[in-house]
């Protein structure tokens, strides 16, 4: 089974997000035991970013780093457990929302597919980059 990033390398539609994960450095600590989460904005979510805020944040690599590790969670929730939490903290500190009303929720964005496993967690896939406050 492979890893948290080589799943997303083969997944194919997350080359945005592994690009922003190599500039902030976060390769290699994807690419550890874990187990992690990892909330995986698509190409397409990137894409709803303006030009100018995806260029300003892989220049910012504090603020692209606080953005990415917002998305990420040091434990391994899949879908099912999901109903049992409110909110989970992330590596960035800050506490994410989850909510299952309307469907599966990650603050503001949908998850869009769930429980793509890897040898070091899970991934679930959404369709909005969250930026925290």
């Amino acid at each position: 089974m492979k890893n948290l990033v080589e799943t997303a390398i083969a997944v194919g539609n997350f080359k945005v997000l592994i690009n922003a994960l190599q500039e902030a450095g976060l390769i290699d600590t994807l690419s550890r035991e874990g187990p992690f989460t990892i909330f995986a904005p698509t190409d397409e979510a990137f894409s709803q970013l303006s030009s100018k805020s995806l260029e300003h944040f892989l220049k910012n690599i504090e603020r692209l780093t606080e953005i990415l590790t917002y998305h990420i969670i040091a434990n391994k929730i899949m879908s099912k457990e999901v109903l049992k939490i409110k909110n989970a903290k992330t590596f960035n500190g800050k506490e994410i929302s989850i909510g299952i009303t309307r469907g599966f929720k990650i603050d503001k964005a949908n998850v869009i597919k769930t429980d793509i496993e890897c040898s070091n967690g899970v991934i679930h896939v959404i369709d909005k980059v969250l930026i925290p406050d």
